[in-house]
């Protein structure tokens, strides 16, 4: 465990329950801010804004095959 997770924990256990439960909040909101490493190059493929053929055949293709409903047992 590192010093700085250490210190985290020294300071959490000396405030009271509810201070405690603001900083694992806190934690978590950061922890969900902070991203995938992958999350950049995905949002790199989603704005690329270039004609893609072979999709837009794929989802011509798909929408002309129906909207039959997925039945988990052909799956």
């Amino acid at each position: 465990m590192s010093n700085v997770t250490q210190e985290i924990v020294r300071l959490c256990e000396a405030l009271p329950e509810d201070k405690r439960t603001e900083v694992a909040d806190f934690a978590r909101f950061l922890l969900s801010k902070s991203g995938h490493p992958d999350d950049a190059a995905w949002e790199a493929r989603l704005a690329y804004s270039q004609p893609r053929p072979k999709l837009e055949a794929f989802l011509r293709e798909a929408a002309a095959e129906g909207d039959e409903p997925l039945d988990p047992k052909r799956l």
